[in-house]
């Protein structure tokens, strides 16, 4: 029987915090690789386009510290995957600032291995020209040129054969772009020969934190050990515990089949596991089953910009505009759009959200509107910040002085928690690529460099 290979997962996104207590206490029972996902599409396609962060400079160099400064001087690697939130090399870039920064800090040296995930878009192009591409889902139209052009960053979730190879490489830092989120945490498994079902279906339960012990979340530490037939997984908290139904919830989550999840050339099969706790908090897991698939196709990820945004917060008490509110955002959109009618109608578009009256659900919502206030928001989309910022000053003066059927003041039909009241929001964008795409198994490349004290 082999070592038991142990694997830290400090938080479930970087930047997101994580108690030290808990963390220092997941060192002390001597891992093999600190391992924290950094990314996501949860915030939509905001952060790929704008190449923004999802999280603070501050927040991720605070994590990233205790990381770093716990990690390289005991040649534990540290692997972050999916770097800035949306991988691209823009994020990749401010992640690696940080890193400069806080091994110069302290004194620290280090090989860094930087795994890019950005894809040139003449290589997407050829790709799609040769019918090597297809949509994600159903619902998603295929991809064409125009949507390539129009893509200012392209990224694709690597697996874990670039990490893998940085390891090997006795890397001490390994800085992924894009990453499918398990696969920094498989890597490590499957490096030390442990089973890649097994190494996958951990790196599933790590990637989240803590988000598989009761009380769930997200900013804490979890420990995961991997065996030759089966795995843990157990709190670093005391005021949490993994369970047998904590831990295989967790394996529900994000998952569009109960049992079967597609990853980058394979696909893990989850329907003959058995969740046991084997002690108290210490929950073991058994029969995930990884099939290679014949071709590899990574999933693309592609944001494009296509409008700006103004928006408006407000409060509306009036019972009287709340009975016909539909009715009075109609006119007022009728009144702005005589206003501008120099205006191009297909250059901009109005629209009203109502929190507190199915501002969540829409027109899908099934419980009836009984409340005595509403807050609306509405916001302009519109071909530049400045047509999106008149307009949405003319639905505001419209909509606060509309004067509708019975209104017994004459002072404002709006209630604003800020002035000023109009927030100019910036580029607008939306995924114009959510695709697959053919590759060979051996397509990202991995590029080493030194910090030196």
């Amino acid at each position: 029987m082999s070592e038991p290979i142990k694997i830290l997962s400090p938080c479930g996104m970087l930047g997101y915090g994580f108690p030290a207590a808990s963390f220092l206490k997941g060192l002390e029972l001597g891992v093999h690789a600190i391992v924290v996902d950094a990314g996501s599409t949860d915030a939509g396609p905001h952060k790929l386009g704008a190449g923004a962060s999802i999280v603070s400079r501050r927040a991720a160099k605070k994590d990233l510290e205790l990381m770093i400064v716990n990690g390289v001087p005991r040649k534990i690697p540290v692997i972050i995957g999916s770097a800035g939130g949306a991988g691209a090399r823009p994020h990749l870039d401010w992640t690696l600032d940080i890193i400069h920064e806080v091994l110069s800090e302290q004194s620290l040296a280090a090989k860094i291995a930087v795994i890019p995930a950005d894809i040139p878009k003449d290589y997407v192009m050829e790709a799609c020209l040769n019918s090597k591409t297809k949509p994600l889902s159903p619902n998603i139209p295929p991809l064409t040129a125009q949507a390539i052009l129009e893509t200012e960053n392209i990224v694709a979730q690597m697996g874990h054969g670039p990490i893998l190879e940085a390891l090997q490489n006795h890397s001490d830092i390994i800085v992924c772009g894009r990453a499918y989120d398990p696969s920094p945490f498989a890597a490590v498994g499957i490096f030390y020969g442990k089973d890649p079902g097994l190494s996958y279906h951990l790196g599933k339960i790590l990637e989240c934190g803590a988000l598989c012990a009761e009380p769930g979340t997200t900013k804490d530490s979890i420990l995961g050990t991997l065996g030759d037939d089966s795995f843990t997984v157990q709190s670093l908290n005391e005021s949490r515990a993994c369970t047998p139904v904590s831990v295989a919830a967790h394996t529900f989550y994000e998952k569009e089949h109960p049992y079967i999840l597609h990853g980058p050339g394979f696909i893990l099969d989850l329907q003959h596991c058995r969740f046991e706790e084997k002690e108290p908090g210490v929950v073991e897991v058994k029969n995930s089953q990884y099939r290679e698939s014949d071709t590899f196709f990574i999933k693309l990820e592609g944001a494009r910009r296509i409008a700006y945004r103004t928006f408006v917060l407000a409060g509306i008490r009036d019972p009287l505009l709340l009975k016909k509110l539909e009715e009075v955002e109609e006119q007022v959109k009728r009144q702005t759009g005589e206003y501008y009618e120099e205006v191009d109608s297909e250059d901009y578009e109005i629209r009203f959200f109502h929190y507190g009256k199915n501002g969540v659900l829409g027109d899908r919502e099934p419980e009836p509107f009984t409340g005595h206030e509403v807050g609306v928001m509405f916001e302009v989309l519109a071909s530049t910040q400045e047509l999106a910022s008149s307009i949405c000053a003319t639905v505001r003066s419209t909509f606060l002085h509309y004067g509708y059927e019975n209104r017994k003041s004459t002072a404002g039909n709006l209630a604003f928690p800020f002035a000023p009241s109009d927030i100019e929001f910036g580029p607008v964008y939306e995924f114009s690529i959510y695709h697959l795409m053919e590759v060979p198994r051996d397509y990202f490349q991995v590029y080493y460099t030194e910090h030196r004290r």
